[in-house]
């Protein structure tokens, strides 16, 4: 068998991990109320979804720091994922067998994405792969999932969107079982010890990283929370909400695609100096009107505000020493886009409710915020990695 590239493999294994997450998170409510759970139980049972791969992502991930335990990892958790997905057909509409289902299908979900992520970052070290251009795959197989599915429950009843999750997951787990190559393989003994979280979160510099992501990602609260429903007391139909939600994402596959072209030399402080100013500019035209060519803009502009943020942190990540990146993927998916996204939403939905869109400029001041934090880059240790001495598959 042909063994693929790291690109392919992670390229792949992304579309399927991706594909079932883009019907798991905007779907599996419907799964849950079709299953005749109460609003109030189904929000408890995405809480504990939510909380489950926060505490995952803290106890589960940084345990896994050296490059060659990724691969084995990633199969194990593939495994179990489709194991706990299958097990929500035999819940029974019981809801505290569905509550166990919850916590044991994300306490292996929850740390494939930093895993994965640590996966790419590893290879793009080695220059042997662009981190955007690989993925930008996961965006693209998440809108897919999402519409797919839509399809199908439409035409064929709720009960397959377990199917389809199903079926990403499977493919995720048959695209990891071949070997790429190179391997990842870490050598020596230098800084080899896996650091603990405690410690990290009392380095000045990750305190600085974590701050700068928490307000430049967790100013996204309100958007995810309450523009569709801003945009519909504006007066818009629910199908051009939906193509501004498209945009959006297009917008950000655009920006993985062609981040290494377009800024692969800036500095981090460039790039998250120009988030940030997204940030301020994106949420300010929000707070500020609801034209639809100040929309469409408000869109294109997520591909600054989310997608160029994400490929700072990554570098800010690659760069780190070998045994930290996975403790810092595992930190920025617990706490910014973990911990913090989960208050601001809290804190959205109340200030929506007391101000309607003028919450937006809270959003936006978190970027003005941002653009004041100026982050020690780390020194990069590539010197620390190597790879297997075989020849790398076209």
């Amino acid at each position: 068998m042909l063994k693929p590239s790291p690109y392919a493999w992670i390229s792949q294994y992304f579309l399927g991990f991706f594909f079932a997450y883009g019907v798991y998170l905007p779907f599996w409510a419907l799964w849950f109320k079709d299953q005749g759970i109460s609003a109030s139980d189904i929000g408890l049972l995405l809480g504990v979804a939510f909380a489950t791969r926060c505490v995952a992502n803290l106890v589960i991930t940084p345990r896994i720091h050296k490059v060659e335990h990724l691969i084995p990892t990633l199969r194990v958790l593939s495994l179990a994922s489709l194991a706990f997905i299958a097990f929500h057909f035999f819940t029974g509409g019981s809801f505290w067998l569905m509550a166990v289902a919850t916590i044991l299908f994300n306490l292996c979900c929850g740390p494939i994405v930093p895993l994965s992520d640590a996966m790419a970052n590893h290879y793009a070290r080695l220059k042997m792969l662009d981190y955007g251009r690989t993925r930008l795959w996961g965006s693209i197989a998440f809108i897919v999932g999402s519409t797919v599915v839509g399809f199908l429950v439409a035409h064929f009843g709720v009960d397959f969107i377990v199917y389809t999750a199903l079926a990403g997951i499977a493919f995720s787990i048959l695209v990891s079982m071949r070997n790429p190559t190179p391997m990842p393989v870490t050598q020596g003994n230098t800084e080899s010890k896996r650091p603990k979280l405690s410690q990290l979160l009392r380095e000045w510099p990750v305190i600085k990283f974590i701050a700068l992501i928490a307000l430049i990602q967790g100013s996204h609260a309100a958007y995810y929370g309450f523009s569709s429903i801003h945009w519909k007391e504006a007066g818009y139909t629910a199908d051009i909400i939906g193509y501004l939600w498209s945009l959006g994402v297009i917008a950000e596959v655009a920006i993985f695609a062609f981040s290494n072209r377009w800024f692969g030399k800036w500095s981090l402080r460039a790039l998250f100096l120009v988030a940030s100013a997204g940030v301020i500019v994106r949420w300010g035209l929000t707070a500020s009107t609801t034209m639809l060519f100040a929309l469409v803009l408000i869109q294109l502009l997520h591909g600054i505000t989310f997608a160029l943020a994400h490929i700072a942190a990554i570098r800010y990540i690659q760069n780190s020493p070998t045994n930290k990146m996975v403790a810092l993927q595992a930190l920025y998916n617990a706490i910014p886009l973990g911990v913090v996204m989960a208050a601001m939403t809290a804190l959205s939905g109340w200030g929506y409710e007391l101000w309607g869109a003028n919450v937006f400029w809270a959003m936006s001041a978190m970027g003005l915020l941002a653009m004041f934090i100026k982050l020690d880059a780390p020194a990069s240790n590539i010197e620390e990695v190597s790879i297997e001495p075989q020849k790398q598959a076209n």
